[in-house]
């Protein structure tokens, strides 16, 4: 040490003054509460244990369980202070994430429904993404649908969140000859890039946007998801991408033209917009053929007979006025199958 406490020449006041060190620096001595850092241990070991058993303990049930389990009595912020040294935190469902992200680099159109009475067809067109759980995975839909008469006009399936399969939509809705004064969806990257909205701004379409979490702004299509799901996904439970496209397919044909609205009079969506059933329409679904490949439509199924590279999956749609012509339906009670969906 710097100081020498028996020196006789300085004291060792001026030998603290001249090093320009406080005194009570010199005096100190740390106090080495053993048992102290003995309990605390004990008490890091069972938090470990504890948290181990059971991860969705937080700081309060953390200290009940020590309590009961260790017989150790601690204060929920030691608990806490002790969580986080540890690097330890409840796992509990945090707030469901926005999904609906728009880009930094898209244009951002306002709310135009506010206030607005809407009191006929083709007055506003709306357009949403749901997703939909699979066997391995998630399939994404999307479907554009008549505000007034809730008759959906084009859907379309999809195993990637691009904006190709929204514009497929939608140019799908528009081939019908048909188009609304305005269009309303929310402010996600797909419906806010500008090849989505270039097609609604070459054709005179007023473009309207929910306010960012405000999912009563587009109401009536988001009480369509929670109608499909829980009257055909849920029952369902679709396993593959081949399933999903076939039974939406089916379910949206039920919903257009067979399902009654009360807020329609008891009348359905497709009549209401002035569709009527075509007679392609199939009512009962064709048996499965027995060769390797197993035509649906636009895509197809290919057993494990011929092998196939994954390619992203995109499932053209039936509309509201016609659907595409089905030769056969895929196997699904084969587990060998590798399903393939794509437009040929």
């Amino acid at each position: 040490m710097m100081v020498q406490c028996d020196s006789q020449d300085i004291p060792v006041v001026r030998q603290c003054e001249l090093l320009m060190l406080n005194r009570s620096s010199l005096y100190y001595r740390p106090q080495r509460d053993e048992e102290a850092k003995a309990f605390e241990r004990r008490v890091l070991n069972a938090i470990d244990k504890l948290y181990t058993d059971r991860p969705h303990l937080g700081r309060c049930g953390m200290t009940d369980a020590l309590a009961q389990e260790y017989k150790i009595e601690v204060n929920p912020k030691r608990v806490r202070r002790l969580m986080k040294k540890l690097g330890l935190e409840a796992v509990y469902p945090r707030a469901r994430r926005n999904t609906s992200q728009p880009s930094e680099q898209h244009r951002k159109y306002p709310y135009l429904l506010r206030n607005l009475d809407i009191t006929t067809p083709d007055q506003v067109w709306c357009a949403d993404i749901t997703y939909i759980r699979l066997h391995r995975g998630f399939a994404y839909l999307v479907a554009v649908m008549d505000w007034f008469s809730r008759c959906v006009l084009a859907w379309q399936l999809s195993n990637t969140l691009d904006a190709s399969f929204c514009v497929a939509a939608l140019r799908q809705a528009s081939a019908m000859g048909r188009q609304p004064t305005i269009f309303n969806t929310d402010q996600g990257s797909q419906f806010t890039c500008e090849v989505f909205t270039k097609v609604l701004t070459d054709a005179g379409i007023a473009i309207s946007m929910d306010g960012v979490g405000r999912a009563f702004d587009n109401i009536m299509v988001e009480r369509l998801w929670r109608t499909v799901k829980y009257e055909d996904v849920y029952l369902r439970d679709y396993q593959t991408p081949v399933e999903a496209r076939l039974g939406l397919g089916r379910y949206f044909r039920y919903y257009n033209h067979r399902r009654r609205h009360r807020s329609l009079g008891r009348r359905t969506p497709a009549s209401v917009y002035g569709l009527e059933l075509p007679a392609s329409v199939r009512t009962v679904l064709p048996t499965p053929a027995k060769t390797g490949i197993f035509e649906t439509g636009g895509g197809r199924s290919i057993a494990a007979i011929a092998a196939v590279a994954p390619v992203a999956l995109r499932a053209p749609s039936a509309t509201a006025a016609g659907v595409l012509p089905m030769a056969t339906v895929p196997p699904y009670s084969r587990q060998e199958s590798v399903q393939r969906m794509g437009t040929c």
